[in-house]
């Protein structure tokens, strides 16, 4: 079957990814699997390196790169937020407290989606609010996972410590309290992509009083099966 396009350079730089599937790949075996001229698969290979769709491993041999698992990432998110509305709402309405979804943007976190408590004293975190990377149980799942140097960075002048996030990892989940506004406690989850990676964090949010101060004595199995509900749809989405 003919799989050319008609755009030629796009075709050439598609067999170039279609072969890296296979795993590392060298120039020459690049070469081999392409059936492109040496200069050729060179040249498509450092232009797709630098839109970081290749990337080199530490033997220098060619490998797909990030942007191609970010890309799928935002393909998926659609289905995520679909997903979230009603995960939330059954959240909330099992815990009595208000439920978000967050996704990290940079050095912030934003809210992509919400379930309100609807009546008496909430948090109450509306969709598109900013909030930091530097407090709050969300903010430890979305860093706990980073590589060693991203999460050492992330911990500059935060209200957790490395310490903190070793314990989220190996429970799988965090709590907080009064770090993010005092008088409020929280706990939250991660949602992972097909690969694995962390790239939101499920929460319920609520006042001390009601959360204590150890809200996942309360919550966290709610808040964890919820998160693996909609991990799950993104795993879906890949299949």
């Amino acid at each position: 079957m003919d799989n050319s396009s008609g755009v030629g350079v796009l075709d050439k730089a598609a067999s170039v990814l279609s072969a890296l599937e296979a795993g590392p790949a060298t120039l020459a075996q690049l070469v081999a699997a392409t059936h492109l001229a040496r200069p050729t698969a060179h040249r498509l290979a450092v232009a797709l390196e630098h839109h970081r769709l290749v990337a080199r491993d530490l033997q220098g041999r060619f490998v797909l790169g990030p942007r191609l698992s970010e890309l799928a990432t935002a393909a998926g998110e659609d289905r995520l937020l679909a997903a979230a509305g009603p995960v939330l709402t059954l959240l909330r309405d099992h815990t009595g407290e208000s439920a978000q979804l967050y996704r990290r943007q940079g050095d912030q976190r934003i809210c992509v989606a919400a379930a309100e408590r609807p009546i008496g004293l909430r948090d109450s975190i509306p969709v598109g609010a900013t909030l930091t990377m530097q407090a709050g149980s969300a903010a430890q799942i979305l860093l706990a996972w980073e590589e060693p140097d991203r999460l050492h960075r992330g911990l500059q002048g935060s209200k957790f410590t490395a310490t903190i996030l070793s314990g989220v990892r190996r429970r799988g989940w965090a709590q907080s309290v009064s770090e993010r506004e005092v008088g409020v406690a929280s706990v939250s989850a991660p949602v992972r992509g097909p690969s694995g990676r962390v790239v939101a964090a499920v929460s319920v949010s609520g006042p001390l009083e009601r959360l204590s101060r150890q809200p996942g004595r309360l919550h966290a199995a709610a808040v964890v099966s919820a998160a693996n509900r909609l991990t799950e749809v993104l795993r879906r989405t890949a299949d």
